[in-house]
């Protein structure tokens, strides 16, 4: 697992593109955690190459991990969001979704895109998560 540091209620130090672009991979917001950017990678190499199947479930991992910063697991899991490089791996990445979150059953977007980030990547997902009472744990409720 990729170490991850807290600030104010933001989780980073996990995409290489964080420094560049500004960002970081998870933010509270009050009793909300909203997750973007979690791609298939395991520090710079990226994991599954080829494999919508690997790289969704390596994405969702990332995912799930930024969430674990806030003590949070998928079953607090609302929304989740798939982008997809291919119409082809729709069944892949659906058959992944489905064993991480069957019994949770969140609401939940796919949408085919012409290109990622990184062109070796088939997907990459977000991911909004919610528990009451969440804001209270997190520097003092302040995201």
């Amino acid at each position: 697992m990729t170490e991850r540091q807290v600030v104010r209620g933001r989780v980073g130090g996990v995409s290489p593109w964080e420094d560049v672009f500004g960002t970081v991979q998870a933010v509270a917001a009050g009793d909300h955690v909203h997750v973007a950017g979690a791609r298939p990678f395991q520090g710079r190499a990226i994991v599954g190459e080829g494999d919508p199947y690997e790289q969704a479930i390596a994405s969702f991992r990332v995912g799930l991990d930024a969430l674990a910063a806030y003590g949070l697991t998928a079953d607090d899991v609302v929304l989740t969001r798939m982008y997809l490089t291919h119409t082809r791996d729709v069944d892949a990445v659906g058959r992944a979704h489905r064993e991480l979150f069957e019994t949770v059953r969140p609401v939940a977007a796919m949408v085919v895109v012409q290109g990622l980030i990184d062109s070796r990547m088939l997907v990459e997902v977000e991911i909004d998560a919610h528990r009451p009472g969440l804001a209270s744990t997190v520097e003092g409720g302040q995201p």
